[in-house]
């Protein structure tokens, strides 16, 4: 007989477990007319309990959770069959009851324990059982490692894993976000106008893209560009040419940074917000903000080691004077945004370039007079010309790192360096100190984005 018996002292039943291959011996404490110790079957296998006194019936309160057989009148065999509790109950031949034991029927951990080390070698998690589940506790290197033993344990016990683990290293991620954008604009404005005239006021005319009104020599000095005007006595005649030219580059460069706990979501908005009249259900006008500004929003999970997925969303907005819509009495301007969504995974410190955009628009437009605009060399008289080009580049390029806390004293503030300027230095010497003076002596100078010829 495998195991230990343990003597009652009433009736002097003694009950001893046997297991099955490759499961582990039980001892029971038998107490008459009363519950004993309980006994652990694993799932799916089974153990043979002996008793010294013979009994006469024996029967199981659920027969779903362990299922129960005779070999002799002092054996039994218990076989388990889905996690839970049960009561098995043992009567001598008189009918009287000799013990009530109690199954409990656990997932078969030492299969478990043995895929776990197989999978995961050099992970040191510890495997208990509570109930009719499974319990993880432990240190693991990473949350993959994680998943990936819950995901095991739950093919063990489907729904009744508890997970007690931590996760070791470094957990908290810091994103850094670069926008980076260039405009560049470039414009063209080429007409002509002529008007003849009487001094005298008794004949006026002109034709042409410029400014024909007045007199002829208004038209000739109208507008900006070259002008010429001839007079032969009471007869003029002026020639107007018109030309304008403009160019103008818009440099936007943000770069916000944001920590935060692997699988934990954080934001960041640098900027404000806008008010924005609407109707209500009521037909009043109520008031409605619109952020805008840099805005960050991401959530970096720490998978294996050094490497970070990255689940995010990026956008640089502003305010558009230059559209505006009128309603109901308000004025309200639209908004320039540049925003991109996106998930991607790297290692600490790597970078990508998640988002781009290059961006060329082109106008070319030509208006004359009717047939006299095609007149050669004369034609351009009565013509006008506009020519316009945008070019626009963006770029936003993310760089996650791993980070750990650091004592306040470690980290430099950009107000450390600033010095109020004394009323001598600013009035008399003229001298700005601090942030702005060293923003001042920064060289601007090289090419940036296109250069247009």
């Amino acid at each position: 007989m495998i195991g230990t018996i343990v003597r009652a002292g009433l009736l002097g039943l003694a009950a001893t477990v046997v297991a099955a291959p490759l499961a582990r011996a039980e001892v029971l404490r038998v107490m008459s007319g009363s519950v004993s110790t309980p006994l652990s079957v694993p799932m799916n296998r089974a153990v043979v309990v002996e008793s010294e006194s013979p009994f006469a019936e024996l029967s199981i309160a659920n027969p779903g959770i362990a299922d129960i057989s005779t070999l002799s009148d002092r054996s039994i065999y218990v076989l388990g069959k889905a996690p839970g509790r049960t009561t098995l109950t043992l009567l001598s031949a008189d009918g009287k009851l000799m013990t009530n034991v109690e199954v409990q029927v656990t997932p078969d951990i030492a299969e478990f324990k043995e895929r776990l080390r197989q999978v995961l070698p050099g992970e040191t998690i510890e495997v208990r059982t509570a109930n009719d589940g499974i319990v993880l506790s432990g240190t693991v290197s990473s949350i993959g490692t994680l998943d990936r033993a819950l995901e095991l344990a739950q093919r063990y016990a489907p729904g009744r894993v508890s997970n007690l683990m931590n996760v070791g290293g470094t957990q908290q991620v810091m994103l850094q976000v670069r926008f980076a954008e260039m405009q560049r604009s470039v414009s063209k404005n080429l007409s002509a106008s002529i008007g003849i005239g009487n001094s005298a006021g008794s004949f006026d005319a002109g034709i042409g893209n410029g400014s024909p009104t007045g007199n002829a020599a208004g038209v000739a000095q109208g507008g900006a560009g070259l002008g010429l005007n001839l007079t032969r006595g009471n007869f003029e005649i002026g020639v107007l040419l018109e030309a304008l030219e403009s160019k103008g580059m818009v440099r936007t460069l943000a770069e916000p940074n944001l920590t935060a706990l692997s699988g934990q979501e954080a934001s960041f908005l640098a900027g404000g917000e806008y008010p924005i009249p609407v109707v209500d259900d009521d037909g009043s006008i109520a008031i409605e903000y619109k952020p805008f500004g840099v805005e960050l929003a991401f959530i970096p999970r720490v998978i294996d080691g050094d490497i970070i997925n990255l689940e995010m969303s990026a956008s640089v907005s502003s305010i558009d004077t230059a559209v505006t819509l009128q309603n109901g009495g308000f004025s309200v301007n639209a908004f320039r945004r540049r925003e991109t969504k996106t998930t991607v995974e790297m290692r600490d410190g790597e970078s990508f370039a998640i988002a781009g955009l290059l961006q060329d628009d082109f106008t070319d437009l030509n208006s004359q007079v009717p047939w006299l605009g095609d007149i050669p060399v004369l034609g351009a008289l009565f013509r006008s010309v506009e020519y316009e080009r945008q070019q626009t580049e963006l770029v936003i390029i993310v760089t996650p790192h791993l980070v750990t806390p650091t004592r306040g004293e470690a980290l430099a503030l950009p107000t450390d360096r600033v010095r109020i300027p004394t009323e001598a230095d600013l009035f008399l010497r003229g001298k700005t100190t601090g942030a702005a003076a060293e923003v001042a002596k920064q060289d601007f100078t090289g090419s940036y984005g296109y250069v247009m010829e």
